[in-house]
């Protein structure tokens, strides 16, 4: 595939997203899904999205790898890579829209409630975990995305910034590469891809790096009302293409 204005626009939307994806500490695909699907067919979003995100999640672990939260990790973690690969493999097999949908509607609720009620808190109980780790890895296989239903995951543990999201692309590198397998397999990028994958691979590390630096100078609590109002806004903006698709 030869350069053009989408490209560009790929790349810029990549780098960007890298940067909000470490801010908001759920990863750069459920920014990068829903606009990346403008300018590529579902199938080859999800193999570029998958690997930009392996490149993203590696650069997040050595940058914040101190404060990897280990036990939490493989909590959520094991059930995620579990349910990824049933994900991935009916992402081939089953209309997506009404999958994004149902999405669209529970980010939108779960951000506006946590938003209006401050004091409201997840149980962080082992059976919210392993249902929010299983949720989140089924939904990154099938629509390419669960990074927001880990963070709301996360969020219940009342975590340290760094912390969470170190924990979370501990998670999400062992879902991403699982994921992976398939899409390859069932031959979701075509060859003339290939390049870009040394592109992305240089963004997704330039854009973790600048999101560590914003990071790094907000106080805890704005963090969280961020994390949240992201979720918000992604949920908007994909009731927003269902409708465009319908019509």
């Amino acid at each position: 595939m030869t350069f053009s204005i989408a490209v560009l626009l790929f790349f810029i939307l990549a780098f960007v997203s890298e940067m909000i994806g470490t801010v908001s500490g759920f990863g750069s695909s459920v920014f990068f899904v829903p606009l990346a699907g403008m300018l590529f067919d579902f199938h080859t979003t999800l193999a570029l999205t998958g690997i930009l995100h392996i490149f993203s999640t590696s650069a997040q672990l050595f940058m914040f790898r101190k404060e990897l939260h280990w036990k939490l990790m493989f909590k959520i973690g094991v059930p995620s890579v579990l349910m990824v690969m049933l994900g991935a493999y009916l992402s081939n097999k089953i209309e997506i829209k009404y999958a994004e949908l149902a999405m669209a509607l529970f980010l939108i609720t779960f951000a506006s409630i946590f938003l209006l009620k401050k004091d409201l808190r997840i149980k962080p109980t082992n059976f919210n975990s392993i249902i929010g780790g299983a949720i989140a890895g089924f939904l990154a296989g099938f629509i390419g995305t669960g990074g927001a239903v880990r963070g709301a995951t996360l969020a219940a543990f009342d975590l340290k910034k760094e912390v969470f999201v170190s924990t979370s692309a501990g998670i999400d590198l062992a879902v991403d590469l699982s994921r992976n397998v398939i899409y390859l397999w069932n031959g979701y990028l075509d060859k003339k891809y290939f390049w870009f994958i040394p592109v992305m691979l240089v963004l997704a590390y330039a854009g973790v790096w600048f999101g560590k630096q914003i990071l790094n100078k907000i106080p805890q609590e704005i963090f969280k009302r961020i994390v949240l109002l992201m979720i918000l806004l992604v949920g908007c903006f994909m009731i927003g293409r269902f409708f465009q698709k319908i019509t």
